[in-house]
């Protein structure tokens, strides 16, 4: 019980300090406070620009400074990031004419196929192998 009466007085007694404390800094400034805000206010336009001058200071970098290790890592990975998406395009695009081509042949194997099943069939003599194997040679 004693130690909350303890940190119930030790609470209160800063309290108190603080209150006191904060009176008496506000009572010294007086007029000083109006010459101190103009002189803040000076400050400010020294460390302080405009918008505009502020992004154009930024944007203009000269050409012969050297990026910083940020930038020139961001730029790398833009682009490895474009070769990567340029890479998958390409091999997509390889991929979808190596199926046209693919089908193309297909086509073409069963038409050739097709016209040399009818050629032997139109040729064949009722011997067997076919017309061409059967040729007597004079």
């Amino acid at each position: 019980m004693a130690w909350r009466q303890l940190l119930l007085a030790s609470c209160l007694s800063a309290a108190v300090l603080l209150t006191m404390l904060q009176e008496g800094t506000g009572a010294s400034v007086g007029t000083r406070q109006v010459a101190g805000q103009e002189a803040q206010e000076d400050v400010e336009q020294k460390i302080f620009m405009q918008e505009s001058d502020a992004s154009n200071f930024l944007k203009r970098r000269g050409k012969r400074s050297p990026k910083s290790r940020d930038e020139a890592n961001a730029e790398n990975r833009q682009k490895l990031r474009a070769d990567e998406l340029r890479r998958e395009y390409y091999e997509e695009q390889r991929n979808e004419f190596e199926n046209f081509v693919e089908e193309q042949n297909d086509e073409q194997e069963e038409r050739s196929r097709e016209a040399i099943e009818q050629w032997r069939q139109w040729h064949y003599d009722g011997l067997y192998p076919s017309y061409l194997y059967n040729r007597h040679h004079i």
